[in-house]
């Protein structure tokens, strides 16, 4: 539907945006942080793409040191419960929509908190993998975040915080003295170390992940990024890839974005809301 369909109050560039998706047959979303802080999960970056707060674990600070997997899995138990708690938003479900009406090629996510399916997406590629996932780093042995919650509660009964703040990983912004004490289970399968089925920092992206998303988007006639800063390489990559092939590029996000050069569209609007009215206009 073109975008005279929408109310002419609503801005130039949204009208152009969904006059764009409109046109094309097989668009290809890739999303970030933005589009979850609707749903109650902060975004690590400002408008100007700095953090907003401490950057997260390092990978080699995880494996090398007892004591920073310690302080990462007690603020981890503490914000689990307030990252199961969160729910799909606008923008999750008006992607589903795009989905289920067949106006959605390929969905490619930059968030780990599995809110997209949870909506209802199913063509879904979770670049950082999910949170409620666990591995083992040795082995590779697997078992629901829900579980490992289970064993860290019932070790830690009395290591009682209140936490400060979630975090976009799905901890809390939470420092203590007690975490020497703090209790961390070991692989159940060959004693190795539990990690988040994430990716975190200084960590590769799975190969056959990335060769995955790559090969949807070189299928796709257009890429809309939605509530990325694209400030890692792992999400621009795909922005200047989308580029060098003469994809046409659109960004919804509230400020800044190291792609903002790229696109031929920008729309600088609250995620959840500039999606339920683009998918709206479209379905009109």
């Amino acid at each position: 539907m073109p975008a005279t369909s929408m109310t002419a109050g609503e801005p130039a560039e949204l009208h152009r945006l969904v006059a764009m998706l409109d046109a094309s047959r097989r668009p290809l979303v890739l999303t970030g942080a933005g589009l979850s802080t609707e749903s109650g999960i902060p975004d690590y970056r400002d408008i100007h793409g700095g953090w907003k707060r401490k950057p997260p674990i390092q990978l080699r600070e995880f494996q090398r040191s007892a004591h920073a997997r310690r302080r990462y899995w007690a603020r981890s138990m503490a914000g689990w419960s307030l990252m199961r708690q969160a729910q799909p938003n606008s923008g999750h479900e008006a992607l589903a929509r795009l989905e289920r009406a067949g106006h959605l090629h390929w969905l490619i996510t930059q968030n780990v908190d599995g809110l997209h399916q949870r909506a209802g997406s199913r063509t879904v590629t979770d670049l950082h993998g999910r949170l409620d996932v666990v591995a083992c780093l040795d082995c590779g042995h697997r078992l629901s975040r829900d579980a490992l919650q289970a064993t860290l509660t019932d070790w830690n009964s009395g290591w009682d915080v209140e936490p400060e703040q979630l975090a976009p990983d799905g901890d809390v912004d939470l420092e203590s003295s007690a975490f020497e004490t703090f209790r961390v289970p070991d692989c159940p399968s060959c004693g190795g170390l539990l990690k988040p089925e994430v990716v975190f920092f200084g960590e590769k992206v799975p190969p056959e992940r990335v060769e995955t998303a790559f090969t949807r988007l070189d299928e796709a006639d257009l890429l809309l990024v939605v509530g990325s800063s694209l400030m890692v390489w792992s999400g621009y990559r795909f922005v200047r890839h989308a580029a060098a092939r003469d994809i046409p590029v659109a960004v919804l996000n509230l400020g800044e974005t190291r792609g903002d050069r790229e696109a031929a569209i920008k729309v600088e609007a609250s995620c959840g809301d500039a999606l339920a009215r683009i998918v709206d206009a479209l379905e009109a």
